[in-house]
């Protein structure tokens, strides 16, 4: 089963919490860990590394915290989850570099190839302004709902 990690929902979760908090220059790690349950000291190092790829800016002082780099709109779910997980790959044959030794007689690989572009495609179309706003748009309902209806 294609699942996301713990950590890549919730450094969503933040980004979400983030842009639906437009008015408020930064927000700590504590105040985000708050609004969603998530342990506090877990979430701050998924922030510092977002921050370190550049999704997030930090603000070092008292009113420090975290603020989107970027417009809501142009961070897309991919982004945020490629980041903290790593490329996404839903089998092993796309992984590393050395050929699979079934590579002669695999039928599944392109195929599976193809759900993996699908897939990242997807991802790559949500933006965090999309998971804020709480309903996607309706053509992103759509490529979600191809997506499952995806046959081999």
């Amino acid at each position: 089963m294609l699942k996301l990690t713990k950590k890549a929902d919730y450094g969503l979760m933040a980004l979400k919490y983030l842009a639906e908090h437009p008015e408020t220059p930064a927000l700590s790690a504590k105040d985000v860990a708050d609004a969603y349950g998530i342990p506090a000291q877990l979430l701050a190092k998924i922030l510092q590394r977002l921050t370190k790829v550049g999704l997030l800016r930090s603000h070092a002082g008292m009113n420090g915290g975290y603020a989107l780099s970027r417009d809501a709109r142009q961070i897309s779910a991919f982004e945020v989850i490629h980041a903290i997980d790593g490329p996404l790959f839903i089998t092993s044959c796309f992984k590393g570099v050395k050929a699979c030794d079934l590579t002669p007689s695999c039928t599944i690989k392109e195929p599976l190839a193809r759900v993996n572009e699908t897939i990242s495609g997807v991802l790559k179309s949500i933006s965090i302004q999309d998971l804020a706003e709480h309903e996607p748009a309706a053509g992103k309902a759509h490529e979600a709902q191809a997506l499952v209806s995806l046959t081999l």
